[in-house]
């Protein structure tokens, strides 16, 4: 049915408008008819708000450089959908896709399974034949949404991450910290291994009761496993048995500190576990990690940055790296775009003050806040704005205002980059 790539990508996209349906009956049962691929995977899963994908492609490339065939499947993507799926931070191909888009099909046709099934519980099926076909030796996975209901929360994993909960996907989640951390709570398995960044102490009890119950063991960031930034920027890290000097981060922003200790936790135990990762991969792999749109350089003369930030953790975070010198610039003209789903208004509150100039604009997705809703959220700060409705015209408009000296930072949503990057990557910009 599907031979072509973009008939199978249209085909999944489809399953997009019966929208976001949480839970495990659809997946369990789609993974069935495959007889159960993520049976043959060995597994590292990765949760949390924020930071879970840079986690995912830092212990990704210390396993690849550490000579392991290594799948990673991550979510959303910003250009291409063969981002979401990788080996060896290889794509899948396009032909391949539409192959195994055709095989799943032909086995739910005429069932309910095709009429209920969700754009990313499919996906998920696609990723788990493919990582078992192609015979890998770990699957580093990224949950989507949550963590107990979400379709990756079907491995019996090597080891848990849950890098820091906070406040996002409340319709889905919950309103209070608390249930969110709840759901997010929900990948931990009974005897396993959860490595954790939260800070919060009540968050943390919950996490901590929830480990006792299921009898997992709980290593903290902070307690357990430490890591210090040293003044030219370079890591140190203070494990549970091992120390590592001078590590060099390719990923910019001092949280990625954080992540890399959560990252370095997953990988000790991996080697507690038995495998054999050395040294030299983990500086390597550190060094060489490759996560796009996050504190993204995609020019230079002016500067420009990319940042999905969407909730308050990512935009506190991107405040902080604009604030403290992690680049060097003048006059700051920042391009947002937001969905009108998330909290448009204290994103503004946190980021409107830094800005000399803002460029209101709006990417292609239902969701997008208006930008005339946004302009009347930026008037309350006394700053200059323009809108700018489609995304190529507004970042171009940002770049012919700039200076050689000034900086762009496109930011907002994960689609509003997405788009910016996608004409970066084909040079219309």
């Amino acid at each position: 049915m599907f031979q072509t790539y973009n008939k199978s990508v249209e085909y999944l996209y489809s399953l997009q408008a019966s929208g976001i349906k949480l839970g495990l009956t659809n997946i369990s049962r789609l993974l069935d008819l495959l007889d159960n691929p993520q049976k043959g995977l060995k597994s590292i899963h990765v949760g949390g708000t924020n930071g879970k994908g840079s986690a995912a492609a830092m212990v990704s490339s210390i396993l690849d450089k550490a000579g392991f065939k290594v799948g990673l499947y991550t979510s959303p993507h910003l250009v291409n959908f063969t981002e979401r799926i990788r080996i060896n931070n290889h794509e899948i191909s396009e032909s391949r896709v539409a192959e195994l888009t055709d095989f799943i099909y032909q086995k739910i046709e005429g069932t309910d399974l095709a009429r209920d099934i969700t754009f990313f519980e499919f996906t998920t099926a696609i990723a788990m034949l493919y990582f078992l076909e192609q015979g890998i030796d770990f699957a580093v996975l990224e949950v989507g949404m949550g963590g107990r209901f979400d379709s990756t929360n079907v491995v019996d994993p090597l080891v848990s991450i849950i890098t820091n909960v906070s406040m996002d996907h409340q319709y889905y989640l919950g309103k209070t910290i608390h249930e969110i951390a709840f759901e997010k709570a929900g990948i931990i398995k009974k005897g396993g291994i959860v490595i954790t960044a939260i800070t919060q102490p009540s968050v943390l009890s919950s996490i901590h009761e929830r480990c006792l119950q299921d009898g997992a063991a709980l290593y903290r960031v902070g307690r357990d496993i430490k890591g210090r930034r040293m003044t030219d920027g370079r890591v140190d890290y203070y494990g549970m048995k091992n120390k590592y000097s001078d590590l060099r981060l390719n990923l910019l922003g001092r949280h990625q500190v954080t992540n890399a200790v959560i990252a370095l936790g997953a990988i000790e135990v991996l080697k507690e576990k038995g495998y054999e990762i050395k040294q030299e991969a983990i500086y390597e792999g550190l060094e060489s990690t490759y996560w796009p749109g996050r504190l993204e350089v995609v020019r230079k003369d002016p500067l420009v940055v990319l940042d999905c930030a969407h909730n308050p953790a990512g935009i506190k975070t991107l405040r902080d790296a604009i604030s403290n010198g992690t680049f060097s610039f003048n006059r700051l003209f920042l391009v947002l775009g937001i969905m009108m789903d998330k909290d448009f208004r204290s994103i503004i509150s946190k980021l409107a003050p830094l800005a000399d100039k803002i460029v209101l604009t709006e990417p292609k997705m239902d969701r997008s806040a208006s930008p005339q809703v946004l302009y009347e959220e930026i008037k309350k700060h006394h700053k200059e704005a323009e809108i700018v409705g489609d995304v190529k015209e507004a970042v171009s408009l940002a770049i012919s205002l700039a200076q050689r000296e000034d900086m762009v930072c496109v930011t907002g949503s994960i689609f509003t980059v997405g788009e910016a990057r996608g004409l970066f990557v084909a040079h219309s910009l």
